[in-house]
């Protein structure tokens, strides 16, 4: 299955996948290459270290050595060559022969297995070198094989002839056994590169199955339905995006939800009065002027609702921005007393304060006076003239609490939810006029300050709105 694969292109699983063993490869190739020089080296040191211990016993025996035919000192070079070869054992890859006057005398004897005579081009090229009293180690490469050649010109004052002393190892039958070893070596990485690759689809498979799920969602949603969510397991970063996809889904949902609901309750609540201006207006004489000022005056209260109803949605709309609720340090007792001598003027009702918090708080003034009023006009429209209204305030354990409590009707148990819903009235509704969005805008700028609404009423009881604040953290209030 590709995952975010252009059309022709690699998927990011196979992409992954080549980049893993590409890496892997290069790794075993660096280290088997630098391993292989390493032991190749360590080989060439060991052969040239070897031939030159047998120079240095050659020229021992030239120096202290005596002739074992004569029991005296050496006066032939090519005895002496003769007997140095009959004391050297050769290693298994390792020969030698006697040169004497320009020509192959002396030969390595039958059990040793590199015969270097048997090789013309290597006895040309060591007879074409210069003749001179200098010990030369050097490597000949013929159609056979690769040598490391060591030369050891033998001339006595006593002997006039010229002798070289010549020690070879096969230096490509030396580094077979390390090639064999490093043939294995690949043979291995090979398998480990299969391993691996098997190994790393099978994970990154599962590591980018919440990527793969992702653009299995996305193709899935549609305009209509935004249901759809992603199986989140484990903590990691890929869990965390689903997490985060899913969490941008619930809120596209919700705008959505929230869109829709507004978009039918607009329709049905703009339906009314729109309907009651068009009938009045076609059924009106307008040679009657008591009927036109009647329509008139009809159609005028209507537009007057519809302004109420569309600033009450564009407040509704506002609420989710961040600048909707500006907050700053705030005392509490002076705004419940300003708000109690605006609501003085919304009824005839005694007014009073319950409590007073002598505290300031992070709030913002407009909003939380619109939202306070709204509740005191909420305990007009459903408590009658002379009854007590009472305003209060309180801080303790670290909340914030503004409160009106009413003698009015008070609210079934059955609609103390719903009332908070948008254009939602409860059974009391007739009582009262309104676009039934005033508690709807009372919690939204609740939840702008970080708290909520709670509500405690019983038919015929009155009720109590309580506006709940919690304390604000340090970095909140840096945000806001």
């Amino acid at each position: 299955m590709r995952l975010f694969s252009r059309p022709g292109g690699l998927s990011v699983r196979t992409r992954v996948l080549a980049a893993v063993v590409a890496l892997s490869a290069l790794g075993l190739t660096v280290a088997g290459g630098v391993a292989l020089g390493l032991q190749r080296g360590e080989i060439t040191q060991n052969i040239d270290d070897s031939l030159r211990r047998s120079v240095e016993e050659f020229n021992t025996l030239a120096e202290i050595g005596v002739d074992p035919d004569t029991g005296r000192d050496f006066t032939e070079a090519a005895q002496l060559v003769r007997t140095a070869m009959a004391r050297t054992s050769p290693a298994a890859n390792e020969g030698m022969v006697g040169i004497v006057d320009g020509r192959v005398q002396l030969a390595a004897s039958s059990a040793v297995p590199l015969r270097l005579e048997q090789d013309a081009q290597l006895m040309e090229r060591i007879l074409a070198m210069p003749p001179g009293d200098r010990i030369q180690l050097s490597s000949v490469e013929t159609a056979q094989t690769t040598y490391r050649v060591v030369t050891v010109p033998v001339q006595l004052s006593s002997d006039p002839a010229q002798s070289t002393f010549v020690l070879a190892f096969d230096y490509e039958a030396e580094l077979e056994e390390l090639n064999g070893i490093f043939r294995t070596y690949g043979l291995i990485a090979l398998i480990a590169l299969i391993l691996i690759a098997g190994v790393g689809w099978l994970v990154a498979g599962r590591l980018l199955a919440p990527v793969r799920l992702v653009r299995e969602t996305a193709q899935k949603i549609t305009e209509t339905d935004l249901s759809l969510r992603i199986p989140v397991t484990g903590n990691d970063d890929l869990s965390e995006l689903a997490r985060t996809f899913n969490e941008m889904l619930d809120r596209l949902q919700a705008s959505m939800t929230a869109q829709r609901q507004l978009l039918d309750d607009v329709g049905h609540e703009l339906r009314t009065p729109i309907t009651i201006v068009q009938g009045h207006l076609e059924l009106q004489d307008p040679g009657d002027a008591e009927d036109v000022e009647s329509v008139r005056s009809i159609a005028l209260d209507e537009l007057d609702r519809m302004r109420l109803l569309v600033d009450d949605l564009v407040t509704l709309a506002a609420a989710d921005r961040p600048e909707f609720a500006t907050r700053h340090p705030l005392e509490v007792g002076r705004l419940t007393d300003d708000v109690l001598d605006k609501a003085r003027s919304l009824g005839d009702r005694r007014w009073s304060v319950d409590a007073r918090a002598e505290e300031c708080w992070p709030l913002d003034p407009n909003r939380i006076t619109q939202a306070w009023l709204q509740l005191a006009v909420n305990a007009v429209k459903f408590s009658g003239p002379g009854s007590q209204i009472a305003l209060g305030s309180r801080s303790a354990q670290g909340e914030l609490r503004l409160w009106v409590r009413d003698e009015g009707a008070g609210i079934a148990p059955e609609d103390q939810k719903r009332i908070f819903e948008r254009f939602a009235r409860g059974a009391n509704s007739t009582r009262a006029e309104g676009s039934g969005l005033g508690l709807p805008i009372v919690s939204a700028i609740a939840a702008a300050h970080g708290g909520r609404v709670e509500l405690a009423s019983a038919p015929g009881r009155g009720s109590t709105f309580t506006i709940v604040i919690a304390e604000q953290q340090p970095e909140q209030e840096e945000a806001a």
